[in-house]
């Protein structure tokens, strides 16, 4: 369906205005489809006429107002595009980085009451810990994963359930009410229905880091104690995890970081920083 256009009915004066506009609309297409040089009705563009054309006056007198820039209708500028890159940081997290040096590495007793310095979130924030490992020292294998006990633990509840039929219902239903699952390996059959769910969601359980065991009441009760996984990030050698909260002392916060730090091996790593929940990095001196 083409465009509607309004026709006014008995006034012949803007009958007559009406039906020159319709003349020159398609005078205006003959000469669109014409081949010439420099035409063109926008933006100060120049308009030429091929020699031998017969205009009529009044599309004559329209197109010297447009030469003219008389008639001349600019289209609207497209809509800038946002600069693409990092957000600026708020001034909350501008002023706490600024009392961070990043080319120095604090000894571990110097780092921690920095980091609860620069914590500046309303809730108990969460301490992080950041392992980059060493490339050299690992080899062709990337993937390195383990579980250490913090004897202090994160400071988060976990929920660890021990998987069984009535566990598979409620995970095929969408239902999924615990932070780790543990399960026998005459389960894992069951489970493979369900690891579309569960994988993406890091729950499946695994050998690897122990979830699949045959005694899974005393696993999932060493796991809900301290007991933590670890793994590095897929296809980069680094490593994140909490190792508590602000509000923990920092002689807790240290002996849950040097716990990790001996699982993994000092040979491996290359550099550790440690940084509160949105709060800036601070570099640790091993």
């Amino acid at each position: 369906m083409g465009k509607v256009r309004k026709v006014a009915m008995g006034d012949v004066e803007l009958e007559k205005k009406q039906h020159k506009r319709a003349e020159v609309r398609r005078e205006a297409k003959k000469l669109k489809k014409a081949k010439v040089e420099g035409v063109g009705l926008h933006g100060g563009e120049r308009t030429a006429v091929v020699e031998g054309t017969e205009l009529k006056a009044e599309v004559r007198e329209i197109l010297e107002k447009v030469e003219g820039g008389e008639a001349e209708k600019r289209l609207p500028e497209k809509k800038r595009k946002k600069p693409s890159g990092q957000k600026p940081r708020s001034k909350k997290y501008q002023a706490v980085r600024a009392l961070v040096d990043k080319t120095k590495n604090y000894p571990l007793d110097e780092a921690l009451p920095l980091v609860k310095k620069t914590s500046y979130t309303k809730f108990d924030g969460t301490v992080e810990l950041h392992i980059n490992l060493r490339p050299e020292v690992l080899g062709e294998k990337k993937d390195v994963r383990g579980t250490v006990r913090l004897p202090h633990g994160t400071g988060k509840q976990v929920r660890v359930v021990v998987a069984d039929d009535a566990v598979l219902s409620e995970i095929e239903a969408g239902k999924i009410n615990f932070d780790i699952l543990v399960a026998q390996p005459a389960m894992m059959p069951k489970l493979a229905k369900v690891a579309r769910i569960l994988g993406p969601k890091g729950l499946m359980p695994n050998p690897k880091t122990g979830t699949v065991t045959e005694d899974v009441e005393k696993k999932a009760k060493e796991l809900s104690t301290g007991l933590t996984n670890y793994k590095t990030e897929p296809e980069q050698p680094i490593i994140h995890m909490s190792v508590g909260k602000i509000s923990f002392e920092d002689k807790q916060l240290v002996e849950n970081i040097l716990a990790v730090i001996d699982a993994i091996g000092r040979g491996k790593i290359g550099k550790v920083s440690i940084s509160a929940t949105m709060g800036p990095g601070i570099w640790v001196a091993l």
